[in-house]
């Protein structure tokens, strides 16, 4: 068996840590995590996209968290993302019936993810949103950006935080309509039309 010196830091082999993790992968994702509207609601909507790098590559293996109001602007308070059986411990799923307004996706193999959920209402003064957290390779901190819907612009330039950002940055923060209730958001990590992250404080 060979020895590494390991002395100094040019003579320690990288870990996973060292490359491309933390990997989210492993735990986090949950069945049916995309699906957040009840079945058959009549405001269902879906939201979908694709991951870019900062090479614009699409990344097969992030994960994002999604949360928004109902149609009524309110925010969910119901117990139902996650689920246990109370006997076992194993995981239920959702119900079906309540709208708990937070997804869990993880992108596919082509760096695409979707979601199904209701249209969120109005909060306050803001323009209709839906809140992202996004986990990624590479990232050690994760990121938080927002997906307004389209629809009236004077709502959105009259949104405290779209009124603040950039003219030619806002259409990152706002999603395309395509038609029956379908949005496309694609979320660019660096570079060339990244999109406008968020600090919380």
């Amino acid at each position: 068996m060979t020895k590494t010196d390991t002395s100094s830091p040019e003579n320690v082999p990288p870990t996973p840590s060292h490359t491309v993790g933390p990997f989210y992968g492993y735990a986090l994702p949950f069945r049916g995590g995309e699906d957040i509207a009840p079945a058959g609601h009549p405001d269902t909507i879906t939201v979908h996209g694709y991951v870019y790098d900062g090479e614009g590559e699409p990344l097969p293996d992030a994960l994002l968290e999604v949360w928004g109001p109902d149609p009524a602007g309110e925010l969910p308070t119901v117990d139902g993302s996650m689920r246990r059986d109370p006997a076992s411990g194993g995981f239920l799923g959702r119900n079906g019936v309540e709208f708990t307004g937070f997804g869990r996706i993880q992108t596919d193999a082509n760096g695409h993810w979707y979601a199904r959920t209701l249209r969120p209402g109005a909060r306050g003064n803001s323009a209709p949103y839906v809140s992202v957290c996004v986990f990624a390779r590479g990232l050690l901190v994760h990121l938080f950006t927002r997906i307004y819907l389209p629809g009236d612009e004077a709502v959105l330039a009259a949104d405290p935080l779209l009124s603040r950002v950039a003219a030619e940055r806002r259409d990152t923060l706002v999603a395309a309509d395509e038609g029956n209730g379908t949005y496309r958001f694609d979320i660019r990590l660096q570079g060339e039309g990244e999109t406008v992250f968020l600090e919380f404080q």
